[in-house]
């Protein structure tokens, strides 16, 4: 090649990508931290168009909410349970068509290959619970609570990574087996290593 053709591709300014399929031409995640004041992305799962259709659909001001379980029951991330004198008469399904509480369990279910400790967090619960709606839902329903966190206190995510929650998790089945064990006159003892 000739220097004068290797100086022209050297000095062509290059395209910007064009943005694919659904996501936005411009710099959402900026204008919706600058927004919130938080930054909703930062939770593992949530990406943009999740977080712009919390902000769209509720704004920042999550004053009509007292406390995180009642946003959550409002959302209809909760058990709906009927209960007369005190026992639980029944069972059923809520009807909340909500776009948020749909947005937190695509954000939820994708969560299942993710390193974090949210991945940890629903990896636990698609074992332990009976279908994988069920754990979907557990799933959105924690997302909801830290979305109400973030937006009401400030309070930034950090994500411990999904060891730490194996980790605890561990500690409270051992802390549970010395429990029982006492219950029963019994004590715990490590095996030796040889």
């Amino acid at each position: 090649m000739q220097p004068a053709a290797v100086e022209r591709q050297a000095k062509k300014p290059k395209k910007p990508k064009k943005p694919r399929g659904n996501a936005p031409a411009l710099d959402l995640a900026g204008e919706l931290k600058r927004i919130s004041g938080v930054d909703l992305t930062s939770i593992d799962g949530i990406d943009v168009m999740t977080a712009q259709t919390i902000l769209s659909e509720l704004g920042t001001d999550l004053s009509a909410f007292p406390t995180e379980n009642h946003f959550a029951s409002w959302l209809g991330l909760t058990p709906s349970k009927d209960i007369s004198g005190g026992k639980v008469i029944g069972r059923s399904r809520r009807t909340v068509q909500n776009r948020v509480a749909t947005s937190l369990r695509m954000a939820a279910s994708t969560l299942l290959n993710s390193k974090s400790y949210l991945g940890g967090r629903y990896r636990h619960l698609r074992k332990h619970l009976p279908n994988y709606a069920a754990a979907v839902k557990a799933m959105a329903h924690y997302l909801a609570l830290l979305v109400y966190r973030m937006l009401t206190k400030g309070q930034a995510w950090v994500d411990r990574g999904a060891a730490k929650f194996e980790q605890r998790r561990a500690e409270r089945e051992l802390s549970s087996l010395k429990a029982k064990a006492f219950a029963q006159g019994f004590k715990l003892v490590p095996i030796a290593e040889a």
